[in-house]
């Protein structure tokens, strides 16, 4: 029978069934044909009833593995068979009925929200670990303990950044899982993406160096550390690979879907939807010169306030370029502590949550993203993995570091040296003014104190870590 009829969740649900149910799966993988098996008691497995499976061509077992032969469609009965193996372990929560997924849609802005939170949850260990590693080195580096550009600085330095630079890969595999493409040819997207030839066609211009492909002009940018156009390029790759799947012929599927995706999504991605990135980065930047020449207390307040959201986008890094220009040129910078009182007040949130919640893994992953932040000022595991799931929780922090830069920006506090907002990074603040390092001190005691309090109000007691 042809795999085109098919019904990969009954066979899927069938398999299972007749090799002895989940437990009795040690291990589970398909390659380009097979769906292989590693299982406890080979005795189980009825051979007769799963080749009556419709859809099933062979059964095998060799070198210790089940092999299940479907073709060249496995790859989708592979995805229904780890579903059911992880829901019947609790390792993923059972399938929603048909008015639940309804429900659970609700508004755009819901979708929206809750898209974000299933594509970052996968890859909050790898942030948070990263991140405390990134705080241990800088606190090695201020003891004197490692020095900057030593093997084991730049080797340790590897480890805690490197996550971060690769987060278009990264985030195209997860975004894939999400939307419903290839999570390897989205990854293989990502990487493209940041490849050291396609970075070096920009030359000493950076972001916005102009090129062209076949004849039409195209905007270049860096997209090490950039989140928007990797899950805008793999929700669009999403549409086109699932047309492909329906249209492209099963015997040449292996070799012309990943050509199709390759050399459509990369151009389109470049061309299309990177400018995307530059552009909003560049007018972000604009509007933030033009406050600060109109107020610095309203400059702080939508500075303070509003990091969190440039950086859950990934387009906050358009503004260091900014900062970096303001030492350079005067020796001092007013944006940076705005980005402290965001820290901050991220700080203080994980303060109220801890204080008022009772749950024991919202606590622990609110107190891993004090340390995180307080050593390294990463906020982006408690950003996507606490507050773009929890809005009361992200109204607190904004806020927080609303109040706080207003405080900064009727002060004048400025930081001598392009940082990040963290306990360790305090020195940035010591000028001659001693009233700078002061005011510094007050401004993020009040982002941090407003936060906190704001989040104890609005943390049920019963608070889960959704």
């Amino acid at each position: 029978m042809k795999n085109m009829s098919m019904n990969f969740k009954q066979a899927a649900k069938d398999i299972l069934e007749n090799i002895g149910g989940a437990d009795n799966v040690g291990n589970m993988s398909h390659c380009a044909t097979r769906l292989r098996l590693n299982l406890v008691d080979r005795s189980l497995a009825n051979d007769a009833k799963i080749e009556a499976i419709p859809g099933v061509l062979n059964v095998v077992y060799k070198a210790g593995q089940y092999q299940i032969l479907i073709g060249t469609e496995v790859p989708k009965l592979y995805a229904e068979f780890e579903k059911l193996v992880n829901v019947a372990r609790g390792d993923a929560p059972a399938e929603l009925t048909e008015d639940q997924e309804k429900a659970a849609k609700g508004s755009i802005v819901s979708r929206m929200f809750s898209a974000i939170s299933a594509i970052f949850a996968p890859l909050l260990p790898a942030l948070a670990g990263s991140g405390i590693l990134r705080g241990l080195l800088i606190l090695a580096v201020q003891v004197n303990f490692i020095k900057t550009g030593s093997g084991t600085y730049t080797i340790l330095y590897a480890a805690s950044m490197s996550v971060f630079y690769f987060l278009p890969v990264l985030l195209a595999f997860t975004s894939a899982k999400r939307f419903g493409a290839s999570p390897y040819l989205s990854a293989l997207i990502g990487a493209a993406l940041l490849y050291p030839d396609l970075i070096s066609l920009m030359g000493k211009t950076g972001n916005g160096a102009m090129t062209n492909f076949f004849g039409i002009p195209t905007v270049l940018m860096n997209y090490n550390s950039t989140v928007v156009p990797i899950i805008l390029a793999i929700w669009a790759y999403s549409y086109l690979y699932k047309w492909l799947d329906r249209h492209i012929m099963e015997n040449l599927k292996l070799v012309v879907l990943p050509l199709v995706s390759l050399a459509v999504m990369l151009p389109l991605t470049i061309i299309v939807i990177g400018p995307l990135g530059v552009y909003s980065g560049e007018g972000i930047a604009w509007f933030v010169n033009w406050l600060i020449g109109r107020s610095s207390i309203l400059a702080g307040v939508v500075v303070g306030g509003g990091w969190s959201v440039l950086v859950s986008m990934g387009i906050h890094w358009a503004i260091n370029p900014i900062m970096i220009n303001n030492i350079a040129n005067n020796g001092f910078d007013y944006i940076c502590p705005w980005t402290f009182a965001c820290n901050f007040a991220v700080i203080g949130m994980t303060i109220g949550v801890i204080l008022k919640a009772r749950d024991t893994k919202l606590r622990s992953f609110a107190a891993t993203g004090f340390i995180t932040i307080v050593l390294s000022a990463i906020i982006e595991p408690t950003l996507f993995g606490l507050l773009v799931k929890n809005r009361k929780l992200w109204l607190a922090q904004i806020i927080g570091g609303a109040v706080g830069g207003a405080y900064l920006g009727l002060t004048k506090v400025v930081t001598n040296a392009f940082v990040f907002g963290s306990v360790t990074t305090f020195p940035a603040f010591i000028e001659k003014n001693g009233s700078n390092f002061l005011n510094a001190l007050i401004g993020l005691g009040i982002s941090a104190v407003v936060a906190a309090v704001l989040a104890y109000i609005f943390t049920n007691r019963d608070e889960k870590l959704a």
